[in-house]
Parts: C-alpha cells; structure tokens; sequence
C-alpha cells in the first residue's frame, strides 16, 4: 500500500498549495540550545495559509499537517509563522501561530491491539489521570466512566476513547503525536508515562464501523496456518505426525464446508548448503496456502517432504530463514488471522554466524512477522540431543523473544519435553483444532467463539495454555480484521491526556512509541553506528582503542573539537557522533550512555553481545530505507528527503 502520496489515510484528500519560489539557501529556524533541529509545527483543524503576515484569508490546510518555521513575526499583537512544508528552503506562506502546535521531537504513537485489555481513555486534563493512578484500587474510579461511556457515549473528563477494532499502523497510517510527557509511579507500583497527545480524524460516510454489524463481517473471517519445520536428521517422526494433524484437520474442515476459510502451508529449512551440499537447501516451500484447495492438495504439496539424510555442520539451524520465507513470499492480506508454527529441536544460527543466510536474530524475525500482524508459534522439542549439546537454554531463549506476540504481548513458546512424539502430536492437534474452530465459530456469529473454545478442557495443562493463549490471539486477529473491513480510525479528537498503561492492568501497554526519522537522519544513524560497529569489533582485539578511534571518527564527521577531546568517563553521546533527535528521546539509550570505563570492565562476551546488538539495529535500518511503500509524506508538496519512517522506539540505538 503506498503511503507517500498522503498525509494520513484518516483523513480527507488534501489541498494543494501553490509553491513559491524560495532562496536557495534559506533554511528553517534552530530549535532553542540545537544546532540542527529545526522549528516544526503541526496545524490544527481550520488553520489558514496566507500569502502574507497578518492578513485575512487563506488555503485552509489539512489538519496535521507538519510545516517548518522560517520566520516570526508579529502583526497587531498576533504571532504569524513563515512555513515551509519541508526544510529545503521552501517557504510558502504564513500561518498564524495560534493555529499550530509546536512539535519539537517526531515521535508519534500507535496503539496496542486491545484484546486484553479495555480501551484507552482521552483525558481532558492531565489531573483527572492522576487521580486515577494516585488509588490503589483505580478500579473503583475507572468502572463507573466505561459504564458511563457504555451508556451514554460520553463521560465527565472524556473527550473520546479508543476505537473498538484495531487501527493497524502498517495497513492504515495515522498520526498521533506526541507532545509532551512524563513519567510517574503510579500507587500500584507501575511506571507509566502520561502523554498530552493530539489526533484528528474525519469520519467518512463508509468508515462508520460502530453502526455495523461485526457478526455479518465475520462470516468472511479466514486463517492462514503454516507450518516451518526443521527437516533435518532426527525430524522424522515429527514430519510425519505434523502430517497426520494437518491431514485430519482439513478432514473437518471438509465436513464443515470451511475449505474456503482456512488454509494450511508448510514450509522446510535445514542449514547452509555451502557448509554441508549434501543437506539439498536452505529453505523450500512445500505448501502456499494461497495455492491450496483442499486436503489431498496439501498433502499432495508435503508429499515429497523428509527428513534430511546427511548432517549439518552443527547442532544450530537457520530457523530464522524458514520463519523469514514464510514472512515474506505468502501473501498474507488474503487473511484475516495469520499465524506461523515453527517446530524445532533446535536453536537458530545468530545472525552474525557464519551459516546465517538472512542476517537476523530473533528481534528482526519477531518484528517483520508483526508488521505482517503474523502471531508465530514455537513448539519447542526438547530431545535428549538438544539436551546433551547444551542447546536448550539458548533455544528456548531465542524462540521466547521470537513468538512474542506484539498485538498483546502474550508468549506464545510452548516446550515438548524429552521431545515426546506423542505429546507433541497433542499440542499440534490442539493447536490446528483451536484454529479451526475460532473460525468456523466467527463464521456462525462472534458469540459462539467463547463456547466453541472452551467446550471440551484439556486435561494436560500445557495444552489448556496454548488453547487458553490461541482464545487471547484470535480475540486479537479478529480486532485487527474488523478494524481493517470497516475501516477503523482514531479517535476524533484534537489535544488530551493518555497513559501507555491500562488504568487498571497497569502491566499491559496501551501504546508504542514510533521515532519519525527523515531519510537523511536515518542515512546519518546507519553511518553512525556502522562507524560505532567497526570501532567495537576492533576494541575487541584492543579494548583501549575503541574510543580512540570512535574520537577520530568524530573529528572526521565535523563534531564539536570541544566534544571530541579526550576526558575521563565520557560517554558515546558526548563524542558528538549521534545526531540531537535522539538526545530527548524517552528511553534509555544503550549506545548513547555507553563510557569508556564501562566498556573496558566488560569481558569478551559482553562486549561481543553488545556488537551483535547494534549490528542487529543496523540492518533494519538497512531494511527501513528500502521499504518504499512506508516512507511517508507529511505535508503536501515536501520534498521527498523530508518523508519519515516510523521506527519503533526499541530499534534505535
């Protein structure tokens, strides 16, 4: 879906505004004690481009829309703006400040998918937050606002809520800024950041999703299930008995005339061909799901699929590579809920080992499978093998961060201990059934989900947690569904207070942060931390030099002689090396605070897991700036060098 050509796919088509010629070097004003932030404003609804300062009349320009300040000026006691959309020098009217929103760091929010937890309140004032935070028992203050809200539309404090169904960012991009914030320990003991945001949006007559019927949309609910399996030596019987699930699973399928509402793939990995040409490929897709018809079509497709009959170089395979096939080459819009299986006895190659044909480690792999809103499941097979290797702790640890379900933060990892083949079948079993019946009960009417899946308990409660986890993800695929058939938006509201915390479920987030990074800024933190990379790797041979030659990078790139000068426990941000868009930012940053004391008191593995880490960083920057269709235009007529990526806030350095 290509973004560049829109402000926000929430709101209405945008006015063009006439250009007019600027200077050549012209350039917006500094941001106050910055050298390289420039003044940015967001317009409010109604706000009016002039041709001149002071005067009446104008192209009202849509709302949210981000302009850079090149001059002040002041006309009859009232403070006009000179704007330009982009910080190329070219100004193209006035606009008064009055109308606009200073925005001194690009950073935006999106929401969590709601299925555990209860909408997010837009608070008026920042106090009616407080008051709910400073009560052990919020409960008692936030029940009677949602039965108000339930009944009424509206409560005392509210400006608006959450919508019901899930605004995708990746599918539907839209604007949440924020503008300014903090952070507290709420009476329970949680911290939590309170946010003064500011969103608008305008209903169309087509995206009225609260008057339609959820249960008539999802009669067109589908699932994509796809199976990635380790096929190398000593997967044999757990081929066969995934096999034997899918096979009678589509039984059922069949019976219930849902062939058309869930489909069914698999993907094979073992290890790099070049370390061992007898293990045949790295990756193969045996099974498309949006090329299978029916049963006997799937198995058709797996019917070539064995184990491998020579072994791999090591205990490790490139599970990552089977995971990112299946990421990438199936086409999952075609489902409403997609999910990945992944069945291993071992762990994954890093992504900085040699036999790693993606490059990635487990936060890359998790990130991609969630811009895809994929949930991926990890059936762990803890064999005597794994075990005698010492592979087990790593494994379980890596497919832990990878089947980490962003949408609801639920881990979605479930060991087979001694790799049991009949425990295993179970939990497959299970796991296809659960699927099956989420759909064809969303298919008969959303009421029935909650008796289908809980009508027969499992005895074995690790088979009660998958199904009880797989009731969470669906709740959360559907949320996601509904809000992309209706056309779901943010909220129509303008300036209000919110928690990144459920008032309540104080450990469950209601927001991420995304940093709107322009392509140069994103071009400087790739060379910044390529730079900061190669110093590291050669302070691994000599721990002394590494500041010293990231001193000498400084010095090259232009930073402050003042910086740059040799002093004791100065930290990496203190180089000048990193650009000031980060300095703010609300996180702590792992790079950034890094000194020269606490780089040499680290041994060899920290200071190597400490490079694995930002290298990680590094090719999704990599990855960012090739993906085209999210870069996105913020003002009508900017230059392109001033489009923004929203990049989530755990992936700057």
């Amino acid at each position: 879906m290509i973004l560049r050509a829109t402000l926000l796919a929430l709101t209405v088509s945008l006015t063009l505004v006439a250009v007019v010629p600027a200077l050549a070097d012209q350039r917006p004003l500094l941001q106050e004690g910055k050298e390289t932030l420039y003044q940015r404003v967001l317009t409010t609804p109604g706000c009016q481009l002039t041709q001149a300062a002071g005067v009446s009349g104008g192209e009202i320009q849509p709302a949210f829309s981000r302009f850079y300040v090149y001059q002040r000026s002041d006309e009859s006691g009232e403070n006009w703006l000179e704007v330009g959309p982009d910080s190329y020098g070219s100004a193209i009217g006035w606009l008064p400040e009055a109308c606009t929103v200073d925005w001194k760091m690009q950073l935006t929010l999106s929401f969590t998918n709601p299925a555990n937890r209860e909408r997010l309140m837009f608070f008026k004032e920042r106090d009616g937050l407080m008051h709910i935070f400073d009560d052990f028992e919020p409960s008692g203050q936030v029940a009677p606002l949602r039965a108000q809200l339930r009944r009424d539309g509206e409560a005392p404090g509210i400006v608006a809520q959450e919508p019901e169904y899930f605004v995708d960012l990746h599918e539907q991009f839209y604007l949440l800024p924020i503008l300014e914030g903090e952070e507290i320990m709420t009476e329970a003991g949680f911290m939590t950041r309170l946010l003064r945001v500011a969103s608008v949006s305008e209903a169309t007559e087509d995206t009225q999703q609260e008057a339609q019927d959820p249960s008539a949309q999802l009669r067109e609910f589908n699932a994509g299930v796809v199976f990635v399996i380790d096929s190398t030596a000593s997967m044999g019987p757990y081929i066969e008995r995934t096999r034997e699930a899918v096979e009678r699973i589509y039984q059922r399928i069949e019976e219930q005339q849902l062939t058309d509402q869930v489909k069914f793939g698999l993907v094979s990995y073992r290890d790099s061909v070049a370390a061992a040409p007898e293990v045949e490929y790295v990756t193969r897709m045996f099974a498309n799901p949006t090329d299978i018809e029916n049963g006997s079509d799937f198995m058709a497709h797996v019917a070539d699929l064995r184990e491998a009959q020579a072994s791999t170089v090591g205990w490790e395979e490139d599970a990552f590579a089977g995971v990112m096939q299946a990421v990438e080459e199936i086409e999952w819009s075609n489902f409403g809920a997609r999910y990945i299986v992944l069945i291993t006895d071992a762990s994954a190659i890093d992504g900085d080992g040699e036999r790693s044909s993606t490059g990635f480690n487990a936060d890359q792999v998790r990130l991609e499978a969630s811009r895809h809103g994929i949930a991926v499941y990890t059936l762990h097979l803890k064999t005597p093998g794994g075990e005698s290797n010492g592979d087990h702790a790593k494994a379980e640890a890596q497919y832990r961060n990878l089947s980490t379900f962003a949408g609801t933060g639920t881990s979605l990892y479930y060991p087979v201990n001694t790799g049991d083949v009949a425990l295993f079948g179970q939990r497959v079993d299970a796991l296809a059934s659960a699927i099956t019946d989420q759909v064809q009960a969303a298919y008969l009417g959303d009421e029935a989900i909650g008796s289908a899946l809980n009508a027969d308990e499992p005895d074995d409660p690790g088979e009660q947690r998958l199904v009880d986890d797989l009731e969470v993800i669906g709740h959360a695929m559907r949320l996601a569904y509904l809000g992309q058939v209706t056309g779901s938006q943010a909220p129509p509201v303008f300036e209000a207070w919110i928690s990144d915390r459920d008032l309540i479920a104080q450990n469950i987030p209601t927001t991420d942060v995304r940093v709107l990074l322009t392509k140069g800024e994103l071009s400087d933190l790739s060379d910044v931390v390529s730079e900061i990379l190669s110093s590291a790797n050669a302070g691994l041979i000599s721990p002394t030099d590494m500041f010293e030659r990231l001193r000498s990078v400084a010095a090259a790139m232009g930073a402050d002689p003042s910086q740059v000068q040799q002093s004791e426990g100065q930290h990496l941000g203190e180089l000048g090396l990193m650009g000031e868009y980060l300095e703010d930012l609300p996180y702590q940053s792992e790079v950034l605070n890094l000194d020269e004391e606490t780089w040499l008191s680290w041994d060899g593995l920290q200071q190597e897991r400490f490079i694995r880490r930002l290298a990680t960083k590094l090719r999704h920057y990599q990855r960012y700036n090739e993906d085209v269709d999210r870069w996105v235009s913020l003002a009508e007529g900017a230059d392109p060098r001033d489009d923004v990526y929203p990049i989530p806030l755990e992936m700057m350095p």
